[in-house]
């Protein structure tokens, strides 16, 4: 029952005590959004005063809105790097960018030249983020009855910290968790005989886990038995609600490109409501989505005032171009405009271009709530036809609808604009997952998805491919199946991004994955099926080709994923 509590909150009531707190407390900041926001900013400039990087701007101690904004330059990751890498290089203890000790770097996904950014962390932001998630949790108790007491399963993707000189150490996306399923059928063999026999395997080396497991694993063979039943059937559809019954949702973002991972999640989940809880980047907690259990295609996140001070570039929907001449402050956006987020943080992070382009849905209270539209950079282009990520996923969600009748869905893809052929033209690598081996679709069915996704770009696009013939018949090359965990793996080995972090390129650009895939394509000894339209005005079907071993040469990976 949920406790007696003098708090009401619009958004219902609260499953305990410390959830009415909870509630109160983001009430409060979203009706004084503007002066929580305010507040932040001169907290964020008097306690950062006397670093470095401030004192270069000369704000002579001035916190207000207008003095800031006229004297400290927009930024990107790229202008920051060298004065983090002193820190990172050469172990330089001095107020560099904050006057906090900084504690660790966080590990983000890759700059323009492939590099993984480093965010400087202090432990009082450690702080301010689990509080955040604390809210959170208010939130989705609301939606979810007797949450509060009942158990989650969480997968933590771990890899050993990269210590600096300067004694520094090292959320959760769809892509990640299906990663989880992947292993559990490579893995589930092994994963019953120690539920059977109450052992751990002998690949689990570190002692700490292995002293901890020694409490808790005992032989469980109906366990074991019930498990190895579900996992033996030919089809993993609904594996998640067979293994876990009591499963309520899953917490996954699948937002922005990460949505193509829907059908695939409901899949292995049973229709599981799917909650996609928190706006966040390694850079910043931004904000939660008040309705967690939302349609997962209208997903909103409610910007929380007190996480850092924020701003807006407004930008033009149908432009790459963003407009710099005047940004708008947190409670000044307009529904129904896109931005661009820019953001200063206690951190050492000021007027920051986090590269995410919002669209304002609403507000709540005073606080906007904003959808996740897509990363800024254009992803394709031959001629003047520019293909963003949006448009590009949507293209693919089209084409794969041509597949739903053959029970098959796209997993993965990525894309590059091949410019070695005259005229240039777009290639898009699909992974696919066909549920039902003897109804797999045709060469015909998946050439047509070729078309699909011709007709689904832009206009100047269809205008360069038809009229003016100056790019070439788009080309869809299936591949084989964990092509896409192979190019993960590569990367996180190299340190790109942690595992929950990496999120798949949809151009490529980055010539040490083009590698990785180079040589993946020669090791397997296999060939990848290409599909495409000829330019006649029926668009009708070429003959199927073939790319043989060694014939993938590629510009490699660039990464414009979500940070």
């Amino acid at each position: 029952m949920a406790a007696n509590s003098s708090f009401s909150s619009q958004m219902g009531p609260p499953a305990c005590q410390k959830d009415a707190k909870a509630l109160q407390l983001i009430e409060e900041m979203t009706r004084n959004a503007d002066a929580v926001q305010q507040d932040v900013l001169a907290q964020i400039l008097t306690q950062n005063a006397q670093t470095e990087y401030l004192k270069d701007f000369n704000l002579d101690g001035a916190t207000d809105r207008e003095t800031f904004k006229s004297k400290i330059p927009i930024v990107t990751y790229e202008d920051l790097q060298p004065l983090i890498q002193r820190i990172v290089d050469h172990g330089d203890r001095s107020p560099i960018l904050t006057a906090q000790p900084i504690t660790e770097f966080i590990l983000s996904s890759g700059t323009s030249a492939g590099e993984p950014k480093l965010v400087p962390c202090t432990k009082e932001d450690r702080d301010r983020r689990m509080l955040l998630r604390i809210l959170l949790m208010s939130v989705t108790n609301l939606y979810v009855k007797g949450l509060d007491k009942g158990k989650g399963l969480y997968f933590m993707f771990t890899r050993a910290d990269t210590k600096t000189r300067g004694s520094c150490g090292w959320d959760n996306v769809a892509s990640c968790f299906l990663r989880v399923i992947t292993f559990f059928q490579l893995n589930w063999q092994q994963l019953t005989h120690d539920i059977r026999t109450g052992s751990l395997n002998p690949k689990v080396t570190d002692m700490a886990i292995r002293k901890c497991m020694t409490h808790i694993v005992r032989p469980d063979p109906n366990l074991a038995d019930f498990i190895a039943r579900e996992c033996a059937k030919d089809k993993w559809e609904g594996i998640i609600t067979r293994i876990w019954p009591n499963t309520k949702y899953l917490d996954v973002i699948v937002t922005g490109a990460m949505a193509q991972y829907i059908p695939t999640l409901d899949y292995y989940s049973g229709g599981l409501q799917i909650a996609s809880t928190l706006y966040a980047s390694s850079e910043c907690l931004f904000g939660i989505n008040l309705n967690p259990m939302c349609n997962p295609f209208e997903v909103c996140y409610t910007i929380m005032p007190n996480m850092a001070y924020f701003e807006f570039l407004p930008h033009e929907p149908n432009s790459m171009r963003l407009t710099h001449s005047k940004l708008v402050d947190l409670v000044d956006v307009k529904i129904g405009e896109e931005y661009e987020l820019v953001i200063t943080t206690y951190t050492g992070l000021y007027r920051y271009q986090v590269g995410d382009i919002l669209r304002v849905t609403g507000f709540h209270n005073t606080a906007p709530q904003f959808q996740f539209i897509r990363r800024k950079n254009m992803v394709l282009g031959i001629d003047t036809d520019k293909t963003d990520e949006t448009e590009l996923q949507a293209a693919v969600e089209n084409a794969s609808e041509l597949l739903r009748e053959f029970n098959t869905n796209v997993v993965e893809y990525t894309s590059y604009a091949d410019t070695t052929t005259i005229p240039g033209h777009y290639v898009i690598y699909w992974e696919l997952l066909e549920k039902d081996s003897a109804n797999s679709p045709s060469d015909k069915v998946l050439k047509q998805c070729c078309l699909a996704m011709e007709e689904s770009l832009n206009s100047v696009y269809r205008r360069c491919r038809a009229a003016d013939k100056s790019i070439g018949p788009l080309e869809i090359r299936i591949v084989k199946n964990e092509t896409f965990e192979q190019l993960m793996d590569y990367a996180i080995s190299r340190g790109s991004a942690s595992m929950n972090q990496y999120k798949m390129p949809r151009q490529i650009g980055d010539h040490i994955r083009t590698n990785c895939i180079h040589e993946m394509v020669k090791s397997s000894g296999e060939q990848i099926a290409i599909f495409s339209y000829s330019e006649s005005d029926e668009y009708e079907v070429e003959p199927c080709r073939t790319l043989l071993d060694g014939a993938l040469d590629l510009d490699g990976f660039k990464d414009d994923s979500p940070s």
